[in-house]
């Protein structure tokens, strides 16, 4: 097991990125922007191969086709067409080969720097009024050394990229015939509105925060007020959803934290993330999580929150 491994299993609010960059062309020469990417996303980077360019009929003009990768068939995306940044042409530019929201995504970007250990306490979280934007693509900026890293949502990406919209439209069929409570956190702006859309669809009035830090506080609130008038919090919410990627205080980190307090360890924590496969299962039950679910099933993740809580219900936990 990897030291990484080891570190989002405790919950130490830790993670690694890899920063890379994207060189622009300005009118007073070339420009550098860092970015940086979980390295739990990122597969491997290799070369991109000549004549690799995209064409008027692709479904985005950032998407640059596929290539062949051993056994894979892997689509590229240019980032900084995305980005909307004029990118100057490099020689051995790299692919940065992700997997995550169960697809494997090739990335082209000008550079890649190396792979930096951080808190996640230390990456602040775009500011209210560009995280309130619906075509917000920034999860929060880093300083490493004597420069700004910004974290991208990369699931954005993809969503834009998605031909068929339904990650973006579809709402849940499920509807609760009880009216439940949730607090959910997510640092995407484009998934909070939809993790939004769809409990709120589903009879559930919902509580949304940008980060892991907003909910502690948030659940600080209602320990201190169960407290004071003798009650439970399940009293006051039924449920906690949370992403695991998240600046500030990241998902197992927030899920370690209610399972070790006294007051809040009989609150159900739902993990929903685009990290979350059967390999990494392992850290969420780590942390004691009581489900997970990967993105982007909305639905599936609405018909587990509702069995899981109608489970708490009758004192149970759901597998």
């Amino acid at each position: 097991m990897s030291q990484t491994d080891i570190l989002l299993e405790t919950g130490t609010n830790e993670l690694e990125i890899i920063e890379f960059f994207i060189n622009e062309e300005t009118p007073k020469g070339v420009e550098t922007h860092y970015f940086g990417v979980n390295v739990a996303k990122v597969l491997e980077v290799v070369e991109a191969p000549e004549g690799l360019e995209g064409s008027e009929a692709a479904v985005h003009p950032s998407f640059l086709g596929t290539i062949p990768l051993r056994d894979l068939i892997l689509p590229v995306v240019d980032l900084s067409v995305w980005l909307n940044i004029t990118r100057t042409h490099e020689v051995n530019e790299p692919i940065i080969v992700t997997e995550f929201n169960a697809m494997i995504t090739g990335f082209l970007v000008s550079g890649v720097t190396q792979i930096h250990r951080v808190n996640w306490a230390d990456v602040e979280p775009p500011c209210k009024y560009f995280s309130a934007l619906d075509t917000n693509c920034i999860t929060g900026t880093i300083k490493i050394n004597d420069r700004f890293v910004i974290m991208l949502d990369l699931e954005m990406v993809l969503a834009d990229l998605d031909e068929s919209g339904q990650t973006q439209t579809n709402l849940t069929s499920l509807v609760s015939d009880v009216r439940y409570r949730a607090l959910v956190a997510d640092d995407s702006t484009s998934v909070r509105h939809l993790l939004e859309k769809n409990f709120t669809a589903a009879n559930f009035e919902v509580t949304v925060v940008g980060d892991g830090a907003e909910a502690w506080a948030k659940l600080g609130a209602i320990k201190a007020q169960a407290l004071s008038e003798g009650k439970s919090p399940l009293d006051y919410l039924d449920v906690v959803v949370s992403d695991v990627e998240m600046p500030q205080m990241d998902g197992y980190t927030l899920t370690r934290r209610i399972k070790e307090d006294p007051v809040l360890k009989v609150l159900p924590v739902t993990l929903f993330s685009s990290l979350i496969s059967k390999s990494v299962l392992h850290k969420g039950k780590a942390v004691m999580a009581d489900a997970q679910v990967t993105k982007p099933e909305f639905d599936g993740l609405t018909s587990k929150v509702i069995d899981l809580i109608k489970g708490w219900d009758r004192g149970d936990a759901v597998d």
